[in-house]
């Protein structure tokens, strides 16, 4: 039988990260639950147990039902039937799979009928969704939109609204409209209040909506009259039993096909106003995106590993010239450069995992009692380090997936092209992976302040300073070198900027990436530092990669002239 945790030793390593220990102690407020919950952990070794358990048979449901049924939701599609949609009948199993197996609800708290389990523990879930299907992972990954009602929604909201999720409700959040795509501040639909109905009303029309048709979403909408940017927008709640909201089509696309993408036309559809006026996008739906974008990071290594597990099945099995193409060097090159990036990228992953699920729990824990000193410092230390990882870690984890993707393919040869192999479906998922929840190239633009504000530098820093086995000496030596050689570009960058504004904004992906390189250079040299025999190889071919592509970016950095500026404006 098939199951993506147990064969899988990476997720099973992650449970093992120090940072646990501080984790679990969050989460768990000393765990004073067990009182009150038979299913609560009593320790951390119970916590930890726990989420292992839940993990296998999570992963065993991604395996044997997400991943059989995968192909069939790909052909079928949902249906727009009426003003609303139905699901594909493979994804309707998907999620009555989910729901028998308990897992709905996974990260709520108990009070609410979840399983109160950590952030990790949830993107270890999504992963493994996208693997087996990353069109499912739209539909049932967000449930993060009920970690935000958690977060900012009154109590009253929370305890009518969450206990839905883990019943089995499904959400979606919409945002984009036909003239507010990545600007959001632009965003018109409109919100009235009612008082012959004691409600706010929502008129207009949303676009591009994942999930469309959710049970309930987040809809992102204007309140304040006259204003035409990002301080006269909201949050609301809208539940579609109210009425008010029509499917107007699902739009035709060109992967992830089981997710349906909607076009919503709301008329004096009643919603909840969520939190505080005014603050819907510059600080509800900005945490909202921040959860998004970590959920497509799982996504996209999901689908990282997909591509690689299919690459790897068939160059094994396909006989040329009498052997297995997987023993030809420009394949075996392929395939190890495959499970480089997916293992460096998953370490970057699950390290940025950790730092929002310290944040989020300190800021939790703050609404409870007074944080202490000690405390308020940590949960800064953790923002500014979530604020930078998020943005880098969709912005890497979906190129990759999109390079992944394009190679399973290339070893395929003119058997990818077909509909025969799972690698074709994988490339069509893959590529709107680079796209929504802000492109490659608005993460770039929300990582580089934490460039050039030295957050990542700092953090490159406490990596760098760790202990590393003897044997990886040699390599940590080229690590440091590429270290210096990334703190030059950005010291030529930020000088050249003050003599000339635009070199920032001109440079700002080389330095991006080149900053990601290096992070994952060494988050694969630590983990070789404990586990050789996994990560060895790949640490070493992924170093070689990062030299070769920070020594292009400080090539193009170095040299750069008035003249460049002059060519892209």
């Amino acid at each position: 039988m098939a199951n993506f945790y147990l064969d899988n030793k990476e997720l099973q390593l992650q449970f093992d990260h120090p940072l646990m220990q501080r984790i679990v102690a969050l989460r768990e407020r000393d765990f004073v639950e067990q009182e009150h919950y038979c299913y609560a952990p009593q320790s951390f070794d119970d916590a930890i147990d726990s989420y292992r358990r839940v993990m296998e048979l999570a992963g065993e449901v991604c395996g044997e039902v997400l991943a059989a049924n995968a192909e069939s939701v790909d052909r079928e599609g949902p249906r727009h039937i009426g003003d609303r949609v139905e699901y594909a009948a493979g994804t309707q199993r998907n999620l009555k799979a989910f729901h028998e197996a308990g897992l709905d609800g996974l990260s709520m708290p108990r009070c609410f009928g979840g399983l109160n389990f950590p952030l990790t523990a949830f993107v270890m879930v999504n992963e493994m969704i996208a693997r087996a299907d990353a069109g499912f992972q739209n539909v049932w990954g967000l449930q993060d939109c009920a970690e935000t009602l958690n977060e900012f929604g009154s109590e009253e909201q929370k305890e009518r609204y969450l206990p839905m999720t883990a019943e089995g409700a499904t959400w979606s959040m919409a945002l984009t409209e036909p003239d507010a795509g990545s600007d959001l501040g632009a965003v018109m639909l409109k919100a009235t209040w009612s008082e012959e109905r004691g409600c706010w009303l929502l008129n207009g029309v949303k676009r591009f909506i994942t999930n469309g048709d959710g049970d309930l979403s987040l809809v992102l909408a204007r309140t304040e009259a006259g204003s035409t940017d990002a301080r006269g927008l909201s949050m609301f709640l809208y539940d579609k039993r109210n009425g008010g909201v029509k499917v107007r089509r699902i739009e035709h696309k060109l992967g992830i096909v089981g997710s349906p993408t909607c076009e919503l036309v709301y008329t004096d559809a009643p919603a909840e106003l969520v939190g505080d006026r005014r603050m819907g996008l510059i600080k509800y739906v900005m945490s909202l995106m921040n959860a998004a974008r970590l959920g497509i990071g799982a996504q996209s290594v999901g689908t990282c590993e997909a591509a690689l597990r299919e690459a790897e099945k068939y160059a094994s099995e396909r006989y040329q010239f009498g052997k297995p193409i997987s023993q030809f060097t420009a394949i075996g090159e392929m395939l190890a450069t495959m499970r480089a990036k997916t293992q460096g990228v998953r370490a970057l992953l699950y390290e940025t995992a950790r730092y929002v699920e310290i944040y989020k729990s300190l800021a939790a824990v703050g609404k409870e009692r007074t944080l202490t000193a000690e405390e308020r410092q940590e949960m800064k230390y953790y923002n500014r380090l979530a604020d930078a990882f998020t943005p880098l870690v969709k912005l890497f984890s979906s190129e990759f997936a999109n390079e992944l993707a394009y190679d399973a393919i290339q070893i395929h040869g003119g058997s990818g092209y077909m509909k025969d192999y799972p690698c074709e479906r994988i490339y069509r998922d893959a590529r709107i992976l680079s796209i929504y929840e802000g492109t490659s190239q608005m993460q770039v633009v929300a990582a580089i302040n934490g460039v050039t504000k030295g957050t990542f530098l700092e953090e490159i820093d406490r990596l760098a300073a760790q202990p590393y086995a003897e044997e990886l000496q040699p390599e940590l030596q080229r690590a440091n070198a590429m270290y210096e050689q990334v703190r030059a570009m950005i010291a030529h960058c930020d000088q050249l900027d003050q003599q000339h504004k635009g070199f920032k904004e001109l440079h700002a992906r080389r330095l991006v990436e080149s900053v990601g390189h290096l992070l994952m250079t060494y988050l694969l040299l630590r983990a070789t530092t404990t586990h050789a025999e996994l990560y060895r190889t790949s640490a070493q071919i992924y170093l070689r990669l990062a030299e070769a592509k920070i020594a292009e970016a400080a090539t193009r950095v170095m040299n750069s002239t008035e003249e460049d500026l002059e060519l892209y404006q």
